[in-house]
């Protein structure tokens, strides 16, 4: 198992950059560990705490049963009574067994005690297509969380950005959902920045300047529409790119200056379409800056079916890709 010390010039993938943050908050914190299903001496099916189990015991990587309303009841149990817990999803699909656990008890722990009690947990959901996973281990939740007050949405899609999220998630007091997209563990690498540092949770960042459109995005399709961005600037189509990170809080700030900036917005995400995180972002751009838009604000998702289909043609179909978000800005950019 790596350290902060050793390769720090190395390139790190995904997957590598979340290891090394629970690597190290568990190292300088004991009350941090980690409960989900395989991860001790499996490590994980992602292998996000390979060598975790060997360094910190199954007392602190524990194997649980397959039973996501316990791993999360655990998880919230032991944040009120000063552990740190990191409890993973194994795939997103499977977390509504433990809902009642996040919305009804994490959310609001800090509400009902008027700010006696926290929960500091942090919950690990892997999620997202574009991996022949079908119809139960490729689904986009993220919305029904965004939804819930009292719970922070992060959805990191870069390495430097995975590692310093989650350091930063779990020395937060109160629950933290965070998303990471499957398809985007091992497919990007970056340089880490060395030593111990925290991506603050809420701010959104600029990934490419530009003045005739700006598009929203996080997660994998924010790496497919930074493509698209440079397709269409061949064709003197400036785009500029604004990746999330974090959905709950939302950067509402940000949002709203790259709107009045450019005056046409395109929001991409691989969720439904119908109430996902696009409807609110053009819900605030309307409300905010309405008098700088020059053109409606277009939307590139996935439809509104119930799940991600199996068969490659039709996953093919169902997601947003780059051709279909170079499609969507050359038309905002028209209007």
């Amino acid at each position: 198992m790596a350290t902060t010390v050793q390769d720090a010039t190395k390139p790190k993938t995904l997957i590598e950059a979340i290891t090394e943050a629970m690597y190290e908050e568990m190292e300088a914190d004991e009350r941090v560990f980690c409960i989900g299903e395989d991860i001790g001496f499996y490590g994980g099916v992602f292998k996000a705490t390979k060598g975790l189990w060997e360094k910190f015991g199954a007392e602190r990587v524990i194997d649980s049963p397959l039973s996501e309303s316990m791993i999360v009841g655990a998880g919230v149990g032991a944040a009120l009574v000063g552990m740190r817990p990191i409890p993973e999803i194994q795939f997103a699909d499977f977390i509504t067994c433990g809902i009642d656990q996040i919305v009804e008890q994490a959310s609001r722990m800090r509400y009902r005690t008027g700010g006696s009690w926290t929960c500091p947990v942090v919950i690990r959901c892997p999620y997202g297509g574009d991996v022949s996973g079908g119809l139960y281990h490729s689904q986009s939740v993220e919305a029904w969380f965004v939804h819930t007050p009292g719970i922070k949405v992060c959805v990191p899609a870069f390495p430097s950005d995975a590692k310093g999220m989650l350091k930063a998630a779990i020395r937060d007091p109160d629950p933290v959902l965070f998303f990471e997209h499957k398809k985007l563990y091992r497919s990007i690498k970056e340089v880490i920045p060395e030593g111990d540092y925290i991506v603050e949770l809420g701010p959104a960042a600029i990934r490419r300047k530009g003045t005739h459109v700006t598009a929203y995005s996080y997660g994998l399709t924010l790496h497919h529409t930074l493509k698209a961005a440079e397709i269409v600037a061949q064709e003197g189509i400036e785009v500029e790119v604004v990746d999330l990170r974090c959905l709950q809080p939302l950067d509402r700030e940000t949002i709203c200056e790259s709107a009045k900036k450019t005056g046409k917005c395109v929001i991409i995400h691989e969720d439904q379409r119908t109430l996902g995180v696009g409807a609110e972002i053009a819900a605030t751009i309307t409300e905010s800056v309405f008098e700088y838009l020059d053109a409606p604000i277009f939307r590139v998702t996935a439809p509104d079916v119930p799940a991600m289909p199996f068969a490659p043609t039709m996953e093919h179909e169902y997601l947003p890709n780059v051709d279909k978000i170079v499609a969507t800005l050359r038309q905002a950019a028209a209007y």
